[in-house]
């Protein structure tokens, strides 16, 4: 998806907050690779919209990996981003996800708690059983709700928001993400992308107070995503 043009898809949109359906493979914001980022993509789609003159304001509410699809969440007001964020920080927010892994998990169902640590220098996250320093406790609630014949289907609740979390977490208890090959998946997907996907995201309005829930399309051009599509309610 690096450097291809994409139509953006918006998902959900008032005067207050946008949520549109990431491409794998789309940075949400500037890295090394110079590829345009989510962010200056969402940014140009709402100065041209609303023809608006200089520069358009636009808050990064919360980040999804680079090879992740799915539901990206931006403010476009100040008052919007404090509050989100503040959500984001005391867990209000729901998060739902689908991982496609190779290995059946040994339990269908369970909590994986786990203590992460970042390394900077691979970008990557190790998970351990046991504090540590510099380590952040992770959680997240797993469930098998799918198979195909080579493949798991994976509902995550994701409770903490740390680096690289679902994948490594599953990666630790033997389910690495299909076409992870950071955290031990056996070969990449053709996209570079991986069988992730920010499937919904749940929170009350920070400005109308009213519930929301934004849910992203699985992405179209996966055969294997297409075989799990008729799961989603």
């Amino acid at each position: 998806m690096a450097n291809q043009i994409f139509k953006l898809q918006v998902l959900y949109e008032d005067n207050h907050i946008i949520a549109v359906n990431k491409p794998a493979g789309v940075p949400v914001q500037g890295d090394s690779s110079g590829d345009m980022p989510l962010l200056d993509i969402v940014m140009d789609y709402i100065k041209v919209k609303y023809n608006k003159p200089g520069k358009v304001y636009l808050g990064l509410v919360h980040r999804v990996d680079r090879p992740v699809s799915g539901v990206v969440l931006f403010a476009k007001t100040s008052k919007a981003l404090v509050r989100l964020n503040e959500m984001f920080q005391n867990r209000q927010v729901k998060k739902t996800y689908w991982a496609v892994v190779g290995n059946q998990p040994e339990e269908l169902s369970g909590t994986l708690e786990n203590y992460l640590l970042k390394d900077t220098v691979k970008n990557k996250s190790h998970a351990s059983n046991k504090s540590g320093k510099g380590a952040k406790k992770a959680t997240l609630y797993y469930e098998l709700i799918g198979r195909s014949n080579k493949y798991c289907l994976l509902h995550v609740d994701l409770q903490t928001g740390r680096h690289h979390q679902i994948r490594c977490q599953l990666a630790k208890i033997g389910c690495p993400i299909r076409g992870d090959l950071k955290y031990g998946a056996p070969r990449s997907n053709p996209d570079a992308g991986i069988n992730l996907h920010s499937l919904k995201v749940e929170f009350e309005h920070p400005v109308t107070k009213l519930p929301i829930s934004i849910m992203a399309p699985l992405p179209a051009n996966d055969n294997l995503w297409n075989e799990f599509k008729n799961l989603i309610e």
